[in-house]
């Protein structure tokens, strides 16, 4: 069974590569992409369709710069010095809420897969999120997702983002060791950071996005996590190049569909495992639920994600017009 699951799942690829929307040709070849802490698990869709060339396939010349967290990488979006974005969806309302629109392309995860924790010597102490007040908690970056689900959290606890201490700690190693040190007593990451900082720290978690149920839990809704996103504008000059990069991240989410934790563990790059590769294969088989299978944005999604934003007194979220966030354009033709 295993095996005839891969032959349809590369019949299926092999499908992608020659259907209409992959011949034509991209106006522009060469694009550069930015992304927020790209080992983390919840960007591990770009990685995969990286390593696997499903870029090269679409005819692409991907440059790939990583940044420390999502705030700037939609900072390098907004100033031109990249063209397109793998970070979250989140960011296309919040930035329409300040009349900059953004638009997301395809999703690459159902659900954040974000983890809030306290130390384990803290654990006798803090019971709840709301027991974090006067903490220093560690993000990847102030202004990024894993920052928004601190605050969004700490709201649904009665307290303020003026609460606690917002720390930028990154997404791999330097988070690990920010913990270890105790520069910080609560964190909120995504694996494998996370499994990491599990096994050589001790974590009590608080909020866990990492399956449907428990985001639901927190959101009252299913919350779309990583997208490509980009300005409406480049989406208009460069269709067929938007369309390539949609055809090229969809072919990864369909590997991964049929991939098991080892296969993914081995096309990415040993960096990644942060020194414990058994740690790596587990992070990654406990994440592989997030990811999308369609690549399309639900309405009811779209609202889980706006909930994300609620704490912003600055959004006003009946003004937001969600359609206006997602093109369907290009994913629905190549997902059903």
């Amino acid at each position: 069974m295993k095996y005839l699951r891969k032959a349809l799942a590369g019949a299926v690829l092999c499908a992608l590569a020659i259907s209409g929307p992959a011949l034509a040709e991209p106006e522009k070849k060469d694009v550069t992409l930015g992304v927020g802490g790209k080992p983390a698990l919840y960007y591990l869709p770009l990685t995969v369709t990286e390593a696997k060339g499903f870029f090269k396939e679409e005819g692409l010349n991907v440059t790939i710069q990583d940044f420390q967290g999502g705030s700037k990488s939609l900072q390098a979006l907004m100033g031109g010095s990249v063209d397109v974005v793998t970070g979250a969806y989140e960011h296309t309302i919040r930035m329409q809420a300040k009349g900059q629109d953004l638009v997301a392309v395809i999703e690459l995860g159902r659900f954040p897969g974000i983890v809030l924790g306290v130390r384990k010597d803290l654990a006798d102490k803090v019971n709840s999120v709301a027991d974090l007040k006067g903490l220093k908690i560690g993000v990847t970056a102030p202004g990024s997702s894993t920052h928004n689900i601190v605050n969004y959290a700490l709201s649904k606890a009665g307290l303020s983002p003026r609460d606690v201490s917002i720390i930028g700690v990154g997404a791999s190693s330097t988070a690990v060791a920010a913990m270890e040190k105790g520069e910080i007593d609560a964190i909120s990451n995504i694996d494998p950071a996370i499994s990491m900082v599990e096994k050589k720290v001790g974590l009590k978690v608080l909020v866990d996005t990492r399956s449907e149920k428990d985001t639901i839990d927190l959101f009252g809704a299913p919350s779309p996590a990583a997208v490509l996103y980009l300005k409406p504008e480049f989406a208009e000059k460069y269709p067929n190049t938007v369309q390539a990069l949609v055809n090229a991240f969809y072919k990864g989410l369909q590997w991964m569909a049929n991939a098991s934790a080892e296969e993914v563990a081995a096309v990415v790059p040993e960096s990644y495992y942060l020194g414990d590769r058994e740690m790596y294969v587990q992070a990654v088989a406990n994440s592989l639920p997030i990811y999308s299978r369609t690549g399309k944005i639900t309405e009811e999604g779209m609202r889980g994600a706006a909930a994300l934003l609620s704490f912003d007194e600055s959004i006003d979220l009946n003004k937001i017009d969600l359609k206006k966030t997602f093109d369907s354009r290009f994913i629905d033709k190549v997902s059903k």
